[in-house]
């Protein structure tokens, strides 16, 4: 049964994606794997990221020494595939039918894996939310206020549940401490997708964090 939490500006959806749904996202998944292979992100400092990460959509977000950005391509030379549809309808249905996101972010948890704290800001327009999806297996996800340091609160995000980032929470930080391998059978080697739909200015894709 879907229930809704507003948890500090988060508006989480539990269980919007029911069985069926979730199984069908994955299948639309496979071929964008394919096509643009997960790969182990580096930070600016050098710093190896636990999960692996690509993208689909026009534009694809990436790190490496030059910094964290919007790129055309994957790291391999090749354009990112087109968002699957069964990703796409998520948007449409909890944010808007009229303007589709640029980036659909694919980041895999294995058992180990975690995301510290961030903000995701390397977007032009903050109007738009950031729509989270989460497939597989349990995260622990953690979410505070607009600056670091300050007071946070976590839950469990399971399989088919989505968050919309928008409002007071679109630079919120936020982020996974862990996750509960075993937790979820979607995936048949266990762990963890998560999607996180963006709207990218185009004059964005080369800005460097500050």
């Amino acid at each position: 049964m879907t229930a809704r939490l507003m948890v500090r500006g988060f508006d989480i959806r539990k269980s919007w994606l029911d069985e069926a749904a979730q199984h069908d996202i994955i299948a639309a998944l496979r071929p964008v794997l394919r096509a643009a292979p997960l790969m182990r992100p580096v930070t600016p400092r050098g710093r190896p990221m636990s999960v692996r990460m690509t993208a689909a959509g026009r534009l694809g977000w990436i790190t490496d020494a030059s910094g964290y950005r919007y790129a055309a391509q994957h790291p391999q030379g090749t354009q990112w595939p087109a968002i699957p549809e069964p990703v796409l309808r998520i948007w449409s249905d909890l944010v808007s039918p009229e303007r589709m996101p640029d980036c659909c972010l694919i980041n895999f948890y294995g058992p180990e894996a975690r995301m510290g704290l961030h903000q995701d800001k390397d977007e032009g327009d903050f109007s738009w939310p950031v729509l989270s999806v989460s497939l597989g297996d349990d995260g622990l996800f953690r979410m505070g206020g607009p600056r670091r340091g300050g007071k946070t609160e976590s839950l469990w995000l399971g399989s088919g549940d989505v968050v919309v980032m928008g409002g007071e929470a679109r630079l919120a930080y936020h982020g996974i401490d862990r996750i509960r391998p075993g937790s979820s059978r979607l995936l048949p080697k266990g762990g963890r997708l998560n999607l996180t739909l963006r709207v990218v200015d185009q004059g964005a894709m080369e800005q460097q964090p500050t």
